[in-house]
């Protein structure tokens, strides 16, 4: 059995190829899982980018300059080597762009299991983490696909709005948020609107200024041209969903000391990215959700911070519902021609797309 997997240059993102691999025997405790299908967002994007500073590359290891980018989705065992693993199982996880994925299970209780391999060692648990899911004949399909496409990106935002929120939001009362367009950055607008205690502003390109005023989520939108419109005066937080040292400059130099934080999360214009040293105001300092993960963890205990989570999960993917529209695509040429458009930010903001190895390529 051959497994076919998506890669990119680790330093050249838009290099692109499709691995194929023979796939070995399973060992003890081994399983392997047929990746079903999984979804494509601005957040894979930032995976890529950030592969070598946070660790990305080493949930699924590649040779030497080429990465596998992780993505949410679900996967059926397909075999299994571990008594408390089942064939035929559905799992919930990160998995990478491909057809197989083989893991040691390990960790097992009713809710799912964790992959132990040894080149999991140091990552953060929840990454290694798979959680059961209903069979496929009792599963929803379509909202399937919304918890593929929210699920993640929900999670990072709503930890960043609680990290905020825990320090007191710096002594600030407003978020400047780039990028608005980028569901990330709605998900963080949707949590700060559920707090209800800071205001947030999003940035986002010219094209999309409609688009996102007529979201509903935001206090205010402005193109990036009119980032000197907004009041310097008022303490601020930047919270940076577009990667581009231009824009984020921008908001440093107009807010200047009042900028009391500035948090680095997304990179949807990764090729504007540059030296962000020196910028007036906070230093930007890069957020890594898994540490406030493990933080609430110890304070609430995991059950009662991911009931919170998934309980706002699912108000935000009913808010969503009527403004995404699901694309589901399939095989490696029509993937790679996906990612493309939405490395290069050629992508409909409306668009949410699902993607299988599996199935067919189709039209991109």
């Amino acid at each position: 059995m051959h497994a076919q997997t998506f890669e990119v240059e680790r330093t050249n993102p838009s290099a692109t190829r499709v691995c194929e691999e023979e796939l070995s025997e399973l060992g003890p405790d081994e399983v392997l899982l047929a990746v079903d299908r999984f979804a494509l967002t601005a957040n894979n994007i930032t995976y890529a980018v950030a592969g070598e500073t946070l660790g990305y590359w080493n949930f699924f290891p590649a040779e030497n300059g080429w990465g596998r980018i992780p993505a949410m989705g679900y996967a059926d065992v397909l075999a299994s080597n571990h008594p408390e693993v089942a064939t035929g199982e559905r799992l919930w996880g990160f998995y990478p762009m491909g057809t197989h994925l083989k893991v040691k299970a390990g960790k097992v209780d009713a809710g799912g299991f964790s992959d132990v391999s040894e080149h999991r060692e140091g990552l953060a648990p929840v990454y290694a983490r798979f959680d059961r899911q209903p069979p496929t004949g009792k599963a929803d399909p379509h909202r399937e696909d919304l918890n593929m496409l929210l699920r993640g990106l929900f999670l990072t935002s709503w930890l960043l709005e609680d990290f905020m929120f825990e320090s007191d939001y710096f002594g600030a009362s407003q978020y400047v948020v780039t990028s608005a367009s980028s569901k990330t950055a709605i998900a963080l607008a949707f949590a700060v609107r559920q707090r209800g205690q800071a205001r947030c502003i999003g940035l986002t390109s010219a094209s999309n200024v409609d688009f996102v005023k007529g979201l509903g989520c935001y206090d205010e939108v402005l193109a990036y041209e009119e980032v000197a419109s907004l009041d310097p005066s008022q303490a601020t937080i930047a919270v940076d969903m577009a990667g581009s040292h231009d824009i984020l400059a921008s908001v440093h130099n107009h807010f200047g000391d009042q900028l009391k934080y500035s948090c680095l999360i997304g990179a949807t214009h990764y090729h504007e990215g540059g030296d962000n040293s020196g910028l007036p105001g906070a230093q930007p300092t890069l957020f890594f959700a898994p540490s406030q993960v493990e933080k609430r963890v110890q304070d609430w205990g995991g059950a009662v911070l991911f009931q919170r989570i998934g309980e706002g999960l699912v108000q935000f993917q009913d808010f969503c519902d009527p403004l995404i529209n699901v694309v589901r695509r399939g095989g490696p040429h029509c993937l790679q021609k996906i990612y493309l458009k939405v490395l290069e930010g050629r992508a409909n903001p409306s668009d949410g797309y699902v993607l299988s190895m599996t199935e067919p390529d189709q039209a991109g």
